[in-house]
């Protein structure tokens, strides 16, 4: 048995799993990686992991299910949510629910560690000169009305007066640079 640490890594990408799981093992922790929302969960109930790197989408499913979910079997454990589809919306709510840092792919290693470990916000974050762009705003406000309605696309799509495939497809493309 050792004695490191124990980070949970939850992503349905398995080179990404692969490379980081190598990585964070080298920077001292005794990784655990899940590719389901079941499998992490699983693997979180087993094992109490005092970090966890979450992927924001994985498959079909919320990553913000499993912030929630392991912050109910340990509020002591440290989660960073990652993501390739950041928004606002998903930023506030995994906040929220109990991760300590929101970062967006590509993320190394090294990022991942010190957002594990940083302990208080950063008052000196650089602010945009430019606003959103109109694209980017569509997207921000999809994701906000989509988190209002737990995740439920169909619930969306009807609140938004889309079609259900519409705001899918919206919500698949990758969000646009500011």
């Amino acid at each position: 048995m050792t004695d490191l640490p124990r980070l949970l890594l939850v992503d349905d990408d398995e080179v990404f799993c692969q490379v980081l799981e190598r990585a964070l093992g080298k920077r001292g922790f005794q990784v655990i990686v899940a590719r389901t929302l079941e499998e992490g969960l699983a693997q979180a109930t087993r094992l109490t992991p005092e970090y966890a790197v979450i992927d924001l989408r994985i498959g079909h499913d919320s990553g913000l299910v499993l912030v929630q979910k392991l912050k109910e079997l340990d509020v002591n454990t440290r989660i960073v949510m990652l993501t390739g589809y950041a928004s606002i919306a998903t930023a506030v709510e995994a906040i929220k629910l109990g991760a300590v840092h929101y970062l967006t792919k590509p993320a190394d290693a090294d990022e991942i560690v010190a957002a594990l470990y940083k302990e208080s916000g950063d008052p000196n974050v650089e602010i945009k000169e430019k606003p959103l762009s109109v694209k980017r705003m569509e997207w921000e406000y999809l994701q906000k009305v989509l988190m209002e309605h737990g995740g439920n696309i169909s619930a969306a799509a009807r609140a938004l007066g889309m079609h259900r495939r519409t705001l899918q497809r919206k919500l698949d493309k990758r969000p646009v640079r500011e």
